[in-house]
């Protein structure tokens, strides 16, 4: 089967909760109970990736409360991102979930084949995460996210503090990065500010 990569840029950057999209449950501090894909299996390769664009905070996220991560493609700066290298079924039926959709349905299968012919941005519905976005290529293979279709409307909306761990955990496993470096980032996407300092960050993220 075709192989791609998923770009995580949430909480999906920590491996750990990743794995419930993969192989079903529910992770620390959220409030959703993810089926998984069909096919449970690890990702075949894992690398830390950074592609063009924004980070920003919006929405109502219903698994932790307050705002979700989007990315904006045509946002200033780079975004930190992991790619994840599945199979064309694993990421539709990673993106059905992420579109609160079945995987193995008819939705994710339809999307598993479009893969091959999405040049930027296709949008499948119009939730908020029902756009999908190809960044280009990796060793020769396609690398897709998941976001909104013009992440630049969405008002700003302060992430919550689990939501918040789990990205920081992420980008210490993909990037490497120290608490001072990831403050510096997770601040400067909108959103944060409206409830959150950079000692506020820093204390959450060292206690």
């Amino acid at each position: 089967m075709e192989r791609v990569w998923y770009v995580a840029y949430g909480s999906n950057l920590a491996l750990d909760r990743f794995r419930c999209y993969l192989a079903g449950g529910r992770p620390a501090g959220g409030m959703r109970v993810y089926p998984g894909c069909r096919d449970h299996s690890d990702p075949e390769q894992i690398a830390g990736v950074d592609v063009p664009g924004r980070l920003l905070f919006a929405g109502a996220s219903k698994v932790w409360g307050g705002g979700s991560a989007f990315y904006e493609p045509a946002g200033p700066g780079r975004v930190a991102g992991r790619a994840y290298l599945l199979t064309s079924g694993q990421l539709g039926d990673v993106a059905a979930q992420e579109m609160r959709r079945e995987p193995g349905g008819p939705f994710a299968r339809d999307l598993a084949g479009l893969l091959a012919n999405v040049e930027s941005l296709h949008t499948m519905g119009p939730g908020r995460y029902e756009t999908v976005a190809r960044l280009g290529e990796r060793d020769g293979l396609p690398m897709f996210t998941v976001t909104h279709g013009n992440a630049s409307d969405l008002d700003p909306v302060a992430p919550t503090a689990p939501y918040l761990r789990w990205i920081a955990t992420g980008l210490t496993e993909s990037h490497g990065w120290t608490t001072p470096r990831i403050v510096d980032y997770l601040y400067a996407a909108p959103g944060v500010h409206l409830s959150w300092t950079p000692d506020a960050l820093t204390d959450l993220f060292t206690a």
